[in-house]
C-alpha cells in the first residue's frame, strides 16, 4: 500500500521583508502623488488621496493579519502628517480605514470570474477613512455642519477615484509579484 504524501503549506507568519518593502513603496508613491499630482488634478478643490488607495492596494497584495493591517493604518496616518492637512486627524481615519480593508480582503465577492473585492473593498475603505474624517473635522475641529455636508461628494468621489486606481493596478501588480 502506497503511502500518501502530504504537502503542508506553510501558514504566513507575519510581514516578510518583501511585504514591508511593497508597503514602503507604496506608501511612498502615494505621498508622491498626492503631494504633486493631486495638485495638478485638484477638483473643485479637492485632491485625491493616493495613499488611500496604496495601503488598499498594499493590503489586497499581501493579505497581512489584523495587526499588520492596524501598523500599515498608523503608517499612512504617519506619512499624511508630514504633507499639508490636519494634525492628527489622519491617524484615525487611515486606521480605521485600513482595518476595514483588512477585513473586507477576507470575503469572497465575485461577479462570475471577476474579483470584485479590490473596488468594492477599496469604495468601502475609503468612504470610511473619509468619513471618519470628516465627522472628527466635526468633532475635534469645530466645524459647521454646512461644511461637512460638502465633504460628501468629495469623500465620494475620491472614493470612486480610488477603486479605478486600485482595480487598474492590482492584476498587473499581483501577477508581477508572483514571478
Amino acid at each position: 500500500m502506497a503511502e500518501k504524501r502530504v504537502i503542508q503549506t506553510e501558514e504566513k507568519k507575519g510581514l516578510q521583508v518583501s511585504d514591508i518593502i511593497l508597503i514602503a513603496v507604496l506608501l511612498a508613491a502615494g505621498a508622491v502623488l498626492k503631494y504633486f499630482a493631486g495638485s495638478i488634478i485638484n477638483f473643485f478643490g479637492m485632491k485625491p488621496n493616493f495613499i488611500i488607495a496604496m495601503y488598499c492596494l498594499a493590503i489586497l497584495l499581501i493579505r497581512p493579519k489584523f495587526l499588520e493591517c492596524v501598523i500599515i493604518g498608523l503608517l499612512a496616518g504617519a506619512i499624511c502628517q508630514v504633507l499639508p492637512g490636519t494634525p492628527y486627524i489622519n491617524f484615525i481615519s487611515e486606521l480605521l480605514g485600513a482595518i476595514v480593508m483588512g477585513l473586507l480582503i477576507k470575503v469572497p465577492m465575485k461577479a462570475g470570474k471577476f474579483d470584485l473585492n479590490p473596488i468594492v473593498a477599496t469604495f468601502i475603505s475609503t468612504v470610511v477613512s473619509g468619513a471618519t474624517y470628516t465627522i472628527c473635522l466635526f468633532l475635534f475641529m469645530h466645524y459647521e455642519l454646512s461644511a461637512m455636508a460638502a465633504y460628501v461628494p468629495i469623500v465620494l468621489c475620491t472614493a470612486v477615484i480610488n477603486a479605478i486606481i486600485v482595480q487598474l493596478l492590482y492584476l498587473p501588480l499581483k501577477a508581477v509579484l508572483k514571478k
